[in-house]
């Protein structure tokens, strides 16, 4: 089995912060599988750590790289891809 990585664009307009990030890590936590998430080419952090995604500082547009390990790892990083692409800050999202 092979680790599965994936490059995708913070959606929310005001990037990686509180309610997005605890959406993220709740789901990265509820996968299952071990999961990391790096800004630019920084260190990898545990995706489902709601802190540690915070502490990314990820803003809208930035860059991040998911990595999924594990059995269904393609089919979590499509879950998580689409919750980071998503705009959680548009009036009445969620």
């Amino acid at each position: 089995m092979t680790a599965e990585s994936r490059t995708v664009r913070i959606g929310s307009s005001h990037g990686l912060h509180a309610r997005p990030a605890k959406l993220f890590a709740q789901a990265a936590k509820e996968s299952g599988i071990p999961v990391t998430i790096a800004k630019d080419s920084g260190k990898a952090v545990n995706a489902a750590s709601i802190l540690g995604v915070i502490a990314l500082g990820a803003e809208h547009g930035d860059y991040v790289t998911l990595s999924a390990d594990g059995e269904g790892a393609e089919a979590v990083l499509d879950t998580l891809s689409g919750l980071l692409t998503t705009d959680h800050d548009e009036e009445g999202a969620g």
